[in-house]
């Protein structure tokens, strides 16, 4: 049983295309970046997780992060928990990228248990993508160690869902066992 009004999911689906309206992906096709978020929120769903703090988290995940939203703004609609979670998930973008990227392997362990479960299913959805639709601009050996860097990542996550656990080492032999 969820506790997820569905109108309360609708609105923090308006919310994450509204922000996102202007970004694209990486990919080849410049995919709408709200792509993502959905794409990590029904893989939530698909993994059990029926709570309204990860479910919403995750389709905002990315808002503080990559648009101008702020943390107020998604405490007046979706509440001081919601907001939390979004904002431990979110990297400080005034720090260098391999300082980001190496905060996230130390605080993946430190994370609640909601910000556990949206952190980890990102992970899974940016592998997918990394996978089945690269940048174009990104060569076999930026892939490799993105998917090296996602795998110390979610060694901090483990024991959070085991679904998602398992759906992350698939993605990953995956895309490690391709050329």
């Amino acid at each position: 049983m969820s506790d997820l009004d569905p109108g309360e999911l609708l609105a923090a689906l308006e919310l994450a295309a509204h922000k996102h309206r202007d970004q694209r992906r990486k990919d080849e096709a410049a995919s709408p970046y709200i792509n993502h978020p959905l794409a990590v929120v029904h893989l939530l769903w698909a993994h059990g997780v029926r709570h309204r703090v990860p479910l919403l988290a995750a389709v905002l995940h990315d808002t503080i992060e990559d648009t101008d939203t702020t943390r107020d703004e998604l405490v007046a609609s979706f509440g001081d928990a919601v907001a939390s979670v979004v904002c431990e998930v979110t990297d400080d973008k005034s720090l260098p990228k391999e300082e980001r990227k190496q905060l996230q392997i130390e605080h993946a362990p430190h994370l609640s248990a909601h910000a556990k479960l949206v952190k980890l299913a990102d992970k899974i959805c940016n592998l997918r993508d990394l996978t089945d639709s690269p940048p174009a601009n990104w060569p076999a050996e930026r892939r490799a160690q993105y998917f090296v860097w996602a795998k110390a990542v979610v060694a901090g996550l483990r024991g959070t869902n085991a679904g998602l656990e398992a759906a992350f080492d698939a993605e990953h032999a995956r895309g490690t066992s391709r050329p």
